[in-house]
């Protein structure tokens, strides 16, 4: 198991090199900050100037292993936006991101695996098509539209929840369930095929011929056999949500990492645009890492099968 871990690490941390390296060339790749920074009345020689102080009148090498040098002590460098810490400024948002990302995965979870589970046990019955249907839908609707149709209906309308913003437990609610729609489809279809696969075999009607409980079947035997891939779309669907709230967060003003990320792309904020990139690859390595551990805790055959 400690042999897949390392592997495992070694790779996230190539994945991480190859998103830093992506990331800083592409954001250089927008044209000059400085002519956003001093706008269009700026001259020729103000704009070099402001460069030369920005460090990005030198060689792109250069500039990019110093970046990484800059990246080993934790230092995601200054905003040309905000004239503040790009950390502290991505550290200030992060709680907004995982509380929403957290309640989501949740409302995902808590709906898709049950659901995924009842359209398996009655494959081809009303249940299965409402369920598929439903994962359909979900996966076919435009988040933007949805989070405006719930804002309309519970905010304008019946005035049951705010349209928005990080103020209180109920705000998160209507966010939340606009961003948990894809997650929840995805994960619904996934548990449906791999308890359909797992249903049919030879050691489940075994267990159905020995009279063991129809419930303890589906959840004790069925299920567990069919969780990895499970585990493993639960775990990058947290990955996406964490790092990929954008257009969630724009429609409900949520002040989250996707709001943030918007605003320093408008503003040309490379630095910034980078901060952020390094933190979500980073979130989104480490929980792909976790889901291979967690891998052997629910499959023992991982961890026989590593150690050999």
């Amino acid at each position: 198991m400690l042999r897949v871990v390392l592997g495992r690490t070694v790779s996230g941390l190539v994945t991480l090199l190859l998103a830093i390296t992506i990331a800083f060339f592409l954001a250089r790749g927008t044209g000059s900050p400085a002519e956003q920074i001093l706008g269009d009345g700026a001259t020729p020689q103000q704009i070099a100037d402001l460069e030369r102080h920005l460090g990005l009148d030198r060689p792109l090498l250069v500039q990019y292993v110093d970046y990484l040098g800059h990246l080993v002590t934790f230092d995601l460098g200054d905003s040309l936006r905000y004239h503040a810490s790009n950390l502290d400024l991505i550290t200030s948002r992060m709680p907004a991101s995982f509380t929403l990302a957290l309640v989501a995965m949740l409302i995902a979870v808590v709906v898709g695996i049950p659901l995924g589970i009842l359209a398996a046990r009655h494959e081809g019955g009303l249940i299965d098509r409402i369920a598929s249907g439903g994962a359909l839908l979900g996966q076919s609707m435009p988040l933007f539209w949805l989070g405006l149709m719930l804002i309309l209906i519970f905010s304008v309308e019946l005035g049951w929840l705010p349209a928005g913003q990080f103020n209180s437990p109920s705000s998160v609610i209507l966010p939340a369930l606009t961003l948990s729609t894809l997650p929840t489809a995805q994960i619904a279809r996934l548990t449906r095929s791999s308890m359909g696969e797992v249903l049919g075999a030879g050691f489940i009607t075994a267990a159905e011929a020995r009279g063991i409980a129809r419930w303890r079947i589906t959840l004790v035997h069925a299920f567990r056999s069919a969780s990895l891939p499970v585990v493993t779309v639960v775990g990058l669907q947290a990955g996406m949500l964490l790092s990929g709230a954008v257009t969630v967060e724009y429609v409900f003003g949520w002040p989250g990492l996707g709001t943030l990320a918007l605003q320093a792309v408008q503003a040309r904020d490379f630095t910034l645009v980078q901060g952020i990139v390094v933190v979500g690859a980073t979130i989104f390595v480490l929980i792909n890492l976790a889901v291979d551990v967690l891998y052997g805790l629910v499959d023992p055959r991982i961890r026989e099968g590593a150690s050999a």
